[in-house]
């Protein structure tokens, strides 16, 4: 029976072939300082380059490397859940395997865990070589989610930090699918804080969030914690209906008073069958969202699907698609 860890460090990757070293290097150096135990779980979303490789590289240099392989790409906020699931620390923490967050923030998050916190999210206090778009439209985001979610996440904060194994625990039971872990967060609860820090630029690679995927995450973050988006239909239903109580009201005295002639044609006739018909589809659309989620639920597939596990006793595996116990 080897030693539980203090610590785990989880780190999603995807084709981070050009980081793994130089994370593995600044990670150990980091926890070594603490003079505890600790382990580092590296889980490969699928990647095409050498990263299952390097990982397993790692490993035999280092034990304390874990690998959990997945079977193909699942996405980023899967290989989180994962490797939550495969961690046993009594602190977890949440890295991106990019180096943007710096591996010496976690002295403070341990700082702040060690004063009676049981979870301390990174704070973004300014973004390295990201364009405008991407800081006005990140900003944009974690100020929209905050307004009109029940809960109340941080703003300007991302998956960087650090939970209690108390919280690990409750997160593990949560097994929806389209995932938004740091509303997740918030919405367990339990003493949390935040610690600031500088974003990096990317040690090596290129982002593997471009627009698309933002987009994508926006939209699950939203129906995942909001029914704003479904009121909001409702709200403009209402208001079309009284616009078009008025406009008959309008047409019935212009009529009998001044005459048809501003009414002639059909070209104001086509304008509201159109405007009309935009906002029923656009209303179908955000029901099928909603929809679409649910149907994804009650498949009740896996999250993900293992190729294996390398560096974990058997006993510490979870149950693939099933809650981790």
């Amino acid at each position: 029976m080897t030693e539980r860890p203090r610590y785990s460090i989880v780190a999603p990757c995807y084709n981070e072939e050009g980081v793994l070293y130089e994370l593995h290097k600044r990670i150990s150096a980091v926890m070594d300082s603490l003079g505890e135990p600790w382990e580092l779980v590296l889980v490969n979303d699928g990647s095409h380059d050498r990263t299952p490789e390097i990982m397993r590289e790692l490993h035999q240099r280092d034990p304390r490397v874990k690998i959990v392989d997945f079977a193909r790409n699942f996405g980023h906020q899967i290989a989180v859940t994962a490797g939550l699931d495969f961690a046993r620390g009594d602190a977890v923490v949440i890295i991106d395997a990019d180096l943007q967050d710096p591996p010496q923030v976690i002295l403070d998050m341990v700082q702040k865990w060690k004063e009676g916190y049981e979870v301390v999210y990174a704070v973004r206090t300014h973004r390295k070589g990201e364009s405008w778009f991407k800081k006005f439209t990140a900003s944009l985001f974690y100020r929209l989610i905050y307004r009109i979610t029940d809960v109340k996440i941080p703003l300007d904060t991302g998956d960087f930090r650090l939970m209690d194994r108390r919280v690990v625990d409750v997160l593990r039971q949560m097994r929806e699918r389209h995932r938004f872990i740091r509303g997740m967060t918030s919405w367990v609860g339990f003493r949390q804080t935040g610690v600031y820090y500088v974003r990096e630029e990317r040690f090596a690679g290129q982002t593997h969030y471009p627009f698309r995927k933002m987009l994508k995450f926006a939209l699950d973050a939203i129906t995942g914690f909001s029914y704003l988006p479904l009121q909001l239909a409702t709200y403009l239903g209402f208001a079309i209906a009284a616009l078009s109580a008025v406009a008959a009201v309008v047409v019935i005295f212009t009529r009998l008073f001044m005459g048809a002639a501003p009414f002639y044609g059909q070209a104001t006739t086509l304008v509201c069958v159109l405007f009309i018909g935009g906002v029923q589809l656009i209303t179908l659309g955000i029901i099928g969202e909603y929809l679409g989620r649910i149907y994804d639920e009650v498949k009740g597939r896996p999250l993900y699907i293992l190729r294996e596990a390398i560096g974990f006793e058997e006993t510490q595996a979870p149950s693939v698609g099933q809650t981790a116990q």
